[in-house]
């Protein structure tokens, strides 16, 4: 069995200003580097093998802290990208809700339905998602490795595992800086590949 540390990147302005980053490159800020500082003290006894990020500008400074620290080598993956939200990055959530209330909802309720204006789907990112597990999960059969990636990202890797519903992807970002582990069975490891 192989264990996956999915660590979420700590905050930047964009998370405070509750807007939508997608795959823009927003650095951490001050709450950011201390929720990675308090990551470092969560981790240190995770015995991580190697930490994969995803190439935005956060996750690769949450990856990159957390390496040094931990001593733990890290690995950008430029498949790991965030969902593309298009025109809708940069935007503020309640600008989309109040602008398109019915969109928003929908989001809310069936993302996998939703393809923001020059956009990707989120079958598009799930697609990418599988492609990315399924070599990892062929060079990582067991042990333990680090996954730093943004929201929504890191809920479509989680679904991938567990295939529970995704839930309100708009709420999911409050999750910066924080972690869980996902338990990868053996047999997980043949439908991923």
């Amino acid at each position: 069995m192989v264990q996956i540390v999915l660590i979420r990147p700590g905050s930047t302005d964009y998370d405070h200003q509750q807007r939508i980053q997608g795959t823009l490159d927003i650095p951490l800020n001050a709450e950011g580097d201390s929720e990675v500082e308090r990551l470092i003290g969560e981790l240190s006894k995770r015995d991580m093998e190697i930490l994969y990020t995803s190439p935005s500008k956060s996750a690769r400074q949450t990856a990159e802290i957390l390496g040094k620290a931990l001593e733990i080598k890290v690995k950008k993956l430029d498949r790991l990208t965030n969902v593309d939200h298009g025109l809708w990055q940069g935007m503020l959530v309640d600008d989309v809700r109040q602008k398109q209330p019915k969109v928003y909802r929908q989001w809310q309720e069936q993302p996998e339905s939703v393809c923001p204006p020059e956009g990707e789907m989120l079958e598009e990112a799930e697609t990418r998602i599988r492609a990315v597990l399924g070599k990892l999960l062929k060079r990582h059969k067991n042990g333990v490795i680090g996954l730093v990636v943004p929201e929504p990202l890191a809920s479509l890797i989680r679904h991938h595992f567990d295939q529970n519903g995704l839930g309100n992807l708009w709420q999911a970002s409050a999750g910066h800086g924080r972690w869980e582990i996902l338990r990868v069975e053996p047999q997980v490891l043949v439908q991923g590949g």
